[in-house]
């Protein structure tokens, strides 16, 4: 039979470029045909025909054909074919069904194809789900008590489906530019699927090491990072085998544009020979159908960020909201905000807690003129912040792997507190509070990043006749360490600059090295010093210098190394190195002169989240206390008698303390506390985290709420805890809760309102 390409292609034809005048014999005409850009059509052609069981026996002169209604003329093709071996049932009724409802409501084609994209994208999202539960669930959760999370979660995947598929649909409304018009169109909007999937998996691989780390979504403050960015890349580079993640991801999104390519050819298939036309009403139903799914609901207000945490869970609100929408959504949220009245009114209960003069109004400034027990030789001060030390990790947890022994002896002959947390889960936070007594409670962008919050009045500066040093291996612009520290006066910088040593990896020289420059800096002093040491080995990529030799790497079977709280013996060999170079420091700095009269104080700059129930109880792991609970040691066996303290204290009050200790009349304008003044009370620590909780550690409870939710959960942080009726407990709670939301407005107007003198 002979059939004519316009009879059964009328929707193809607009592909084809060949020229109307192509005359010649039939291998001429062939050759034009798959020279031109019309081999497309012509492979589609004996595509189509074939996988509808026919034959093609051969291609005839080209004939013109007058298109009604005056428009150009387009080439017509006579083929012969033949039946072929009739295709199985199952097909043929598929084709059939298909073919039916085609004809019946004549769908064009990039309709057809933009259903077939929803439904793929639609199963890469629902996986990713599916997988996030999985793998991250807590041990109380069933999946039944997700299906309202899952439900959920399928309005911000169709959101963010219909947000890709829609340019698509839009812009296929001039049919020049639709995905059948030309190859080159299919070429292009492959294209950009491909592209769209390499960000949509991209974000998914984010967000599981998000969800690994922090135990939440990704969101907005990823960016802090992506601000020092070559520094960022550098780590992620000496930390996991990117080479082979990334071409993993490549092939996974050629993988998928093939199959877009391919889905693209059976629509081809399934509608070929049908006639169906283009039209445009079709485009403007499925652009409003794909609008309302973006608008997320069927009422007022559109769907939101915040809905998913109705379910007053945090697990479940994370299990449904999709990381697209978090991070995006967050993005506003990285602006500093407070809210002056809030603070205001939190302030009575503040200035009770801090014992704050009568007099003061509304003003954190109160001159501090330590008692007669300080010390009145102006002893030297050697801080040293150290990288992710936290405590139920170290040997002084009681911890069975015994990483810190040195460190352990060295708390034996100091004053050592061993319930001490840090404000944040962050360096860069560490460094704000330690510096400035305050809690960093912005959520979503460091305050050491932002320009508004960087200048800040610090302690430090009352500290007169001391000459200044920090000392910091790698590169102070990060997370812009230096923009901080530019309100010391005086400061001299020792970093990555100053030293000839070689870099051991991104963070710069080694801690033991580190230590080494900086004691040879304080044997040369004449005068007192204040002394910041920031070090940075514990922290991926977990490198240990080849050249010390003297330090002897372990090996802990894998069980051991999760039952204390270990996620690999790379981490765990790079813990007890952290001890190595404490010992390294101490035994050069005791040979020198200026050792008696110093005193050193360790501390966490955070810790890092994970299996403490061997050490504590179970709340410490399951509340992630373990993420801000850090050692802090004054270390000074000239100088200081031993004791071992246990009632809560905090990072911001490190510096308070030093200057009570050393006699040195201070200004504070923060919320830092003398933590060894006997008339302080009521032992309180703030914490907030990257997940968006705030809460208050006391001796007894931690109480804690999500930002998101009002109510909050009162848990106890010690074995064999006091016993309280309901009433009891309910009035620490309520209690509690004021106090951590008082702590939560305070610090972040604070933030904004301590500028330096």
């Amino acid at each position: 039979m002979e059939v004519t390409f316009r009879q059964r292609y009328s929707e193809i034809y607009p592909l084809t470029c060949l020229s109307a005048g192509s005359e010649g014999d039939t291998q001429r005409a062939e050759k034009e045909l798959i020279n031109d850009s019309g081999s497309a059509v012509f492979k589609l052609i004996l595509v189509a025909l074939e996988n509808r069981g026919e034959r093609v026996e051969g291609l005839l002169r080209p004939d013109l054909v007058k298109q009604p209604g005056g428009f150009d003329p387009i080439p017509c093709f006579l083929f012969n074919t033949q039946p072929l071996q009739k295709p199985d049932k199952c097909y043929s009724f598929v084709l059939f069904f298909t073919n039916l409802i085609l004809v019946k409501y004549k769908i064009p084609k990039t309709i057809l194809w933009m259903i077939n994209l929803f439904l793929i994208f639609l199963l890469i999202f629902t996986l990713f789900r599916f997988i996030t539960y999985f793998i991250f669930k807590p041990r109380d959760f069933s999946f039944f008590d997700l299906v309202p999370s899952f439900l959920m979660g399928v309005q911000y995947d169709l959101r963010w489906i219909a947000i890709i598929l829609l340019p698509i649909v839009i812009i296929s409304m001039i049919p020049s530019l639709s995905p059948f018009y030309a190859a080159r169109n299919k070429k292009w909007w492959t294209w950009y699927l491909a592209v769209i999937t390499f960000i949509v998996f991209f974000f998914f691989a984010a967000d599981f090491g998000s969800f690994s780390y922090n135990q939440t979504r990704i969101d907005a403050g990823t960016m802090n990072f992506f601000e020092d960015f070559s520094i960022m890349i550098q780590m992620v580079w000496q930390t996991y085998p990117i080479i082979w993640m990334v071409l993993g991801l490549l092939v996974a999104v050629l993988l998928f544009r093939w199959m877009y390519h391919r889905s693209h050819w059976r629509v081809i298939n399934q509608t070929d020979g049908l006639g169906i036309p283009y039209r445009r009403k079709y485009f403007i139903v499925t652009a409003i159908i794909l609008g309302l799914l973006v608008y997320g609901k069927l009422s007022w207000p559109p769907l939101k960020r915040d809905d998913c945490f109705k379910f007053k869970d945090s697990f479940k609100a994370y299990v449904a909201i999709n990381p697209l929408q978090n991070f995006f959504s967050t993005l506003k949220l990285r602006s500093p905000e407070y809210n002056e009245q809030k603070a205001r009114a939190a302030f009575p209960l503040m200035k009770e807690w801090l014992q704050l003069p009568p007099q003061n109004e509304f003003s954190y400034r109160r001159e501090v003129f330590p008692g007669s027990m300080a010390l009145e030789s102006h002893p030297n001060i050697v801080l040293v912040m150290c990288e992710s030390f936290s405590m139920y990790k170290s040997s002084m947890s009681g911890n069975r792997l015994n990483t810190t022994p040195y460190f352990k002896s060295m708390t034996e002959r100091g004053i050592f507190f061993e319930r001490c947390f840090s404000p944040h889960f962050s360096t860069a936070r560490g460094l704000f509070a330690l510096l400035t007594g305050i809690p960093d409670a912005q959520l979503f962008k460091f305050s050491t990043q932002n320009p508004q919050a960087v200048e800040q009045h610090t302690i430090i500066n009352n500290f007169e006749g001391y000459d200044k040093h920090y000392f910091l291996g790698g590169n102070p612009e990060f997370n812009n360490f230096e923009g901080l520290l530019k309100n010391i006066d005086g400061l001299q910088m020792h970093t990555e600059k100053s030293f000839t040593l070689p870099k051991i990896n991104v963070w710069g020289i080694s801690d033991k090295d580190l230590f080494l420059e900086a004691n040879e800096t304080f044997k040369k002093e004449t005068k007192p010093f204040f002394a910041i040491i920031q070090t940075s080995d514990n922290h991926r990529p977990y490198m240990i210098p080849e050249n010390d030799t003297d330090f002897q790497k372990i090996v802990v079977a894998d069980d051991d190394l999760r039952k204390y709280g270990f996620e690999s013996l790379n981490e765990f060999n790079a813990f007890r190195y952290a001890d190595y170079c404490f010992r390294t420091f101490i035994e050069a700095a005791e040979k020198q002169q200026y050792f008696h009269n110093t005193i050193f104080v360790f501390v966490g700059d955070h810790g890092v989240a994970g299996n403490a129930n061997e050490m504590y109880p179970n709340a410490w792991t399951d509340y992630r206390l373990t993420d801000e609970h850090v050692p802090l040691l004054f270390y000074a066996p000239y100088i200081l008698a031993p004791q071992k303290r246990s009632e809560v204290v905090s990072q911001i009050d490190v510096l308070p303390t030093l200057a009570g200790m050393v006699q040195q009349p201070y200004v504070n304008t923060t919320l830092g506390r003398d933590i060894l003044d006997p008339a302080k009370k009521n032992n309180f620590a703030f914490i907030t985290n990257t997940a968006g909780r705030i809460g208050i550690v006391t001796d007894e409870f931690y109480f804690t709420r999500d930002l998101n939710f009002p109510d909050g959960q009162l848990v106890p942080v010690k074995y064999n805890s006091i016993s309280y009726t309901k009433a009891q407990r309910d009035s620490i709670e309520k209690k509690m809760s004021e106090f951590t939301n008082a702590f939560f407005e305070t610090a972040r107007y604070l933030i904004m309102n301590n500028k330096k003198d």
